[in-house]
C-alpha cells in the first residue's frame, strides 16, 4: 500500500494546532430513526469549511525551502482550492488554483479572499489536471492533486482518527466519496487502530465511478457527472486511493441528489448544521437505509459545509 497508519499519524502531528479538531455530535431523534448510535464529525466545522484543508496543509509543510519559493498549482471545484490556498498562506508559498467557471460562487470568493490565483476553465470541455500540468512546467510550481496523492490522504485519513478518539469504539465509518482521497485515508486511519472496522463510501448516483470500479475489479473513467453534489462529480478514483480502497472497504453506495437534499434540510433543521450536497451523502446513505447500521455504532464524516447562502436557500426550499 503506498500509504500506512504511521504517515496518518505523522500527519496528526503535523497539523495539530493548525487545523480545528472538530466536535462530533450526536442526536436522538436520528439515532431513534435509523436504529442506531450516530455520531456526526463535523468537518463543516473545520477552517475554511472542509475536511480538505488537512491534506492540503499536511502535503504543503512537506515541501523543501527550493519547492516553497517556486510555488504551488492545485485544481479543483471549490474545497480543495481553499484548502490549498489557505495552507499556502498559512506557510507562506505562492499558489494558482485552476478552478471550474462554475464553480460556486462562495468557493471561488474564499479562494481569492485567502490569496491564491484562480485560472477559470470550462469542465465539459478542457482538462484541469493537463492546464495544471502546463502551468507548473511553465512556473516551476509543483501541482498539488486533490486526492490521489499518499500526504494528501493521509492528512485526510486524521479525521478518522479524532472521530475514533472522541466516539470510541465504532462498528462503521461512512464518508462521502469523490476521487476516493478521505475514504482511502480513513480506511488506513482505522484499520491501523481496529481491523474490524467497516469503511464505506458514498457516492451520487449520477457520479458512481468508484462503485463501477470496484465492481470491476479496475478503474473506470465515466462522464462528468450531472448532480448538486459539486465537491463528488469525479470521473475516476485516483491511481494511489483505489487500491487502498479496494483492499480495505467494505463497498460504496450511491444516493440520489433528492435525497442529499432531505439530508441537508434535516441537519439545519435538526442539528442546526448548514452542509453542501457533498458533505450530506454519507448522512443521506444512512438515513435512506443504503448500509447496514441498525443496532451498530456508526461514524459519519460530514465532509463540509461550503455552499452559496442564495444556493442553500433555494435547495432547502425546494422538493428536488
Amino acid at each position: 500500500m503506498p500509504l500506512s497508519f504511521i504517515d496518518v499519524c505523522e500527519a496528526a502531528d503535523r497539523i495539530r494546532g493548525v487545523a480545528h479538531h472538530t466536535p462530533v455530535l450526536t442526536s436522538r431523534t436520528f439515532d431513534e430513526r435509523t436504529g442506531a448510535q450516530l455520531f456526526f464529525k463535523c468537518e463543516n466545522l473545520q477552517r475554511m469549511g472542509a475536511f480538505k484543508f488537512r491534506g492540503a496543509y499536511n502535503r504543503l509543510a512537506q515541501l523543501s525551502e527550493a519547492e516553497r519559493k517556486a510555488g504551488v498549482v492545485a485544481y479543483s471545484s471549490g474545497n480543495h482550492a481553499q484548502g490549498v490556498a489557505l495552507a499556502a498562506k498559512l506557510l507562506e508559498i505562492p499558489a494558482t488554483i485552476v478552478m471550474p467557471r462554475d464553480a460556486p460562487e462562495s468557493k471561488l470568493a474564499a479562494t481569492r479572499g485567502y490569496g491564491a490565483e484562480i485560472v477559470l476553465y470550462e469542465r465539459s470541455e478542457e482538462n484541469r489536471a493537463v492546464i495544471a500540468q502546463d502551468l507548473a512546467r511553465e512556473r516551476g510550481a509543483v501541482i498539488v492533486p486533490p486526492y490521489d496523492d499518499e500526504r494528501i490522504a493521509a492528512g485526510a485519513g486524521t479525521t478518522a482518527l479524532e472521530l475514533m478518539h472522541d466516539a470510541g469504539p465504532l462498528d462503521l465509518i461512512v464518508t462521502p466519496c469523490g476521487g476516493g482521497g478521505l475514504l482511502a485515508g480513513c480506511c488506513i486511519a482505522a484499520h491501523g487502530a481496529d481491523t474490524d472496522i467497516e469503511l464505506w463510501g458514498v457516492e451520487p448516483q449520477a457520479g458512481n465511478d468508484v462503485q463501477q470500479s470496484l465492481a470491476r475489479g479496475e478503474r473506470v473513467l465515466i462522464d462528468v457527472p450531472n448532480t448538486i453534489a459539486d465537491g463528488l462529480q469525479t470521473q475516476s478514483p485516483g491511481e494511489i486511493t483505489f487500491p487502498v480502497i479496494a483492499q480495505h472497504a467494505s463497498g460504496v453506495a450511491t444516493v440520489s441528489d433528492e435525497e442529499l437534499v432531505d439530508a441537508m434540510r434535516q441537519l439545519f433543521e435538526r442539528m442546526k448544521l448548514v452542509v453542501e450536497p457533498s458533505g450530506a451523502a454519507a448522512f443521506a446513505a444512512v438515513l435512506n437505509e443504503r448500509l447496514p447500521v441498525r443496532g451498530k455504532r456508526v461514524g459519519i464524516v460530514i465532509s463540509g459545509g461550503n455552499v452559496d447562502a442564495a444556493r442553500y436557500a433555494s435547495l432547502l426550499s425546494s422538493r428536488a
